[in-house]
Order: C-alpha cells, then structure tokens, then sequence
C-alpha cells in the first residue's frame, strides 16, 4: 500500500459562532441546511450564522451543528476520488463519518445528531457533572489516578491530553490533588459524556435506532470504543449508541492509522483539534485542517494525488475482547502485551456479587494492548484488550 488518506471528524468543542457563514456561498448549501433543520426540527441555519457561543454551547445544538457541517465540507473534497481511504470521527463526530463513509445518508447522521444531543442534555440534567481535562503527566499513571478518584477516563486523546468524568464534587477533589506532572482544567460541557451516567441517553438511542436505516461502510471507518474497524452496518449502529457511555479512545484510531501506513490526513470543517494531535501523535503525516471553504481547493489536490486502488483491501486486522457482565476486571497473570494468544485462550476474569466469569479470547492473535487495568469495574461488553493478526509485531 504506496499512500492512505485519512478523513478525521470533530468532536464538541470544535464549534464557533458563525461558522455556517463561509460555507453558504457554495452552491445548495443553503438548501441543504434547510433540509437538515426540518430532519432536526432546529432552525440550524441561524444557530450556525448569528447564533452567540453560549447558544451554541449547548449540547443539543452543538451536535446536529458539527455533524452538519462536517458533511457539507466532505461532500466539496472529491473523497469518491481517493483511493486507500480511513474515516474516523471524535465522539459525535462519528456520526459524521458514518455519512462520509457511505453508512448513514447525510440528513440521518444529522438528524441523529439532534437526538443524540436532545438524549445527552436530558441526561446531564439527572445529575450534577463534569469533564476535566488533565495535561502532562504519565498516561497510565493519570488513568489510574482518575479511577481511583471515583471518575471515568472519558477521552483519552493521545500523549498528555486525557479527560476525566465524574460527579462534580469528585471533579473538584481530584483538580486540587492532580497526578504526579500534570495539571486539571475544568472543562465548559454539561455534564459527564461517555461515562455511565449518559445510560439513559443509550437507552433513548437504542430505540430511537432501530428501525434506522443503514449500510456496510465502504472505506475502512475506525471505532472510537478501540480503534478497531467496523465492517458492518448493524456493528456500527450498535457502536454508534453504546458510544454515549463508553469511554473515546482516539488514541487508539490513531494508532491503527498508523498501522495502516496512513500518510495524508484531512480534519473536516470545523477543523483544527485533531489536526493538532495528530500532528503530535502521527509524525511525518501530512496534514490539512479544512477550516473554510478556501481551504476544499488542496483538499482535493490532496484527495487527487492518491489515487484509487480499490478499497477494502487492507482493513487494519484488529479485534477486540469484551467483558461478558459488569463487574470487576482482573487480568489473566499469564497473558503478556506482545505475545500470541491462541483461540480459547483465557484473558482474565470480571467478577460480579455472585459469579465470576471469564474471558475469553474468541479468535487467534498477538496480544497488542490492554485496555483496562486490574481492579477496573467495567460494565457489560466494554472492550478490555485489543488482539492484532500480529502481522505488525
């Protein structure tokens, strides 16, 4: 495989007042944003130009706002014309990459949005939470100091970028004794996203679902629950639920695309967060942030100079291993990262109030990372390690 473009999506914290403006002079933008705020019932087309920050802030317009947004953007880069192609969205913004690739029709990825927001603001009203965001510091050592405190890591970014969630007075106990080198900054969102307490937000979107249409992805679209590739369009539409209250971990769609040799990477509009990590977390990768619509014309240079060799071929060889029951996570003393692991292979145990059970590695493979730590109380289905081909190792 010579070139692969990656298609990154933002996530909340992306948006800015006014950023519809620039984009309605293209062609049927205008129209496509009215369609979008019928599919939504939010005039999205006045929250997205004259709307202030504070409006925009909250959650139930910020979603269906950037979802918007980012597949106008997309539908303006020629992406049908790349060849070696991954798609990968932050948080909401995997909705947006389920319409760029191809799973989602535009005005449901949209529409979705609006619910997904409307269900999350319902949820962070039951209870009094946050998100912090906690810099420097060793990630592990940050990651077990966030559990200890009671609080989940909720976005785990890459290298020094790791966001704890929790109960608001936990929050605040955790910022004046921070990890060992790092540093907590309280973050403006409603409540505590991809934690538990967004259970009543899946619950709501399960339903909400389930007689949504949609399709197998065609390029390869990365998981934020591991980084791992969704083959199918009914795997997708439950990841695209369960995502509320599992934890982001883009560091891991940021590994696979390095294992699959990625060498170009577009953020859509509104663009620049992940453009930044990725500048950190993929070196030598060249990297462009579609901010306005002055920014399509090398984007689809960029598109253009790779070009097709069909796709499907190369999908990154990763799967994951999920808890059977909540309960507590202990790893198997045997397995080690790095080392195969044969099919059957026992990986650990979660023990709830009356059972333990095990876990059980369904498929052959190289043992490429853990994914939760001794002691962790994981819900049902939580992905605890990632096997690989070991093709890689």
């Amino acid at each position: 495989m010579e070139s692969v473009i990656a298609v990154f999506a933002p996530g909340q914290g992306a948006q800015s007042p006014g950023m519809f403006v620039p984009w309605l002079e293209l062609p049927g933008v205008e129209e496509q944003i009215g369609g979008f705020s019928e599919a939504t019932g939010l005039d999205l087309l006045r929250l997205g130009t004259t709307a202030g920050a504070d409006e925009i802030k909250d959650t139930a317009v910020t979603q269906p706002l950037l979802v918007a947004l980012g597949v106008i953007a997309a539908a303006h880069l020629g992406l049908e014309e790349a060849g070696e192609r991954v798609v990968a969205g932050h948080s909401v913004g995997e909705l947006t990459a389920a319409a760029v690739a191809g799973a989602l029709s535009a005005s449901d990825a949209v529409a979705f949005a609006g619910r997904r927001g409307a269900e999350m603001a319902a949820a962070c009203a039951l209870t009094p939470t946050g998100m912090s965001a906690v810099l420097g510091g060793d990630a592990d050592v940050v990651v077990a100091a966030i559990e200890s405190a009671g609080l989940t890591a909720a976005n785990r970014n890459g290298a020094g970028q790791i966001v704890a969630a929790g109960a608001m007075d936990a929050l605040e106990k955790f910022a004046a004794e921070p990890p060992a080198g790092a540093r907590v900054r309280p973050l403006s969102v409603a409540g505590a996203f991809h934690t538990h307490y967004m259970a009543p937000a899946e619950q709501a979107l399960a339903e909400y679902t389930s007689t949504m249409p949609i399709a197998d992805p065609r390029p390869i679209l990365l998981s934020n629950a591991d980084g791992a590739a969704v083959d199918t369009g009914a795997d997708l539409l439950a990841r695209l639920v369960r995502q509320v209250t599992l934890p982001v971990r883009w560091d891991l769609c940021l590994r696979s695309c390095s294992d699959l040799g990625v060498t170009a990477a577009i953020e859509l509009a509104p663009a620049g967060v992940l453009a930044g990590i990725a500048k950190r977390e993929l070196p030598g990768v060249e990297l462009l942030a579609v901010k306005t619509p002055d920014d399509l014309e090398r984007g689809r240079t960029l598109v253009a100079s790779r070009p097709q060799h069909g796709q499907g071929e190369h999908t990154p060889e990763f799967r994951v291993v999920v808890t059977p029951a909540k309960g507590v996570f202990t790893r198997a003393e045997s397995v080690t990262e790095g080392h195969e692991v044969a099919r059957g292979t026992r990986l650990g145990t979660v023990r709830t109030n009356r059972d333990e059970h095990a876990i059980i590695a369904n498929e052959a493979g190289v043992l490429a990372e853990w994914l939760r730590h001794d002691g962790d109380i994981v819900p049902a289905g939580l992905p605890v390690a990632r096997l690989s081909n070991g093709s890689e190792y």
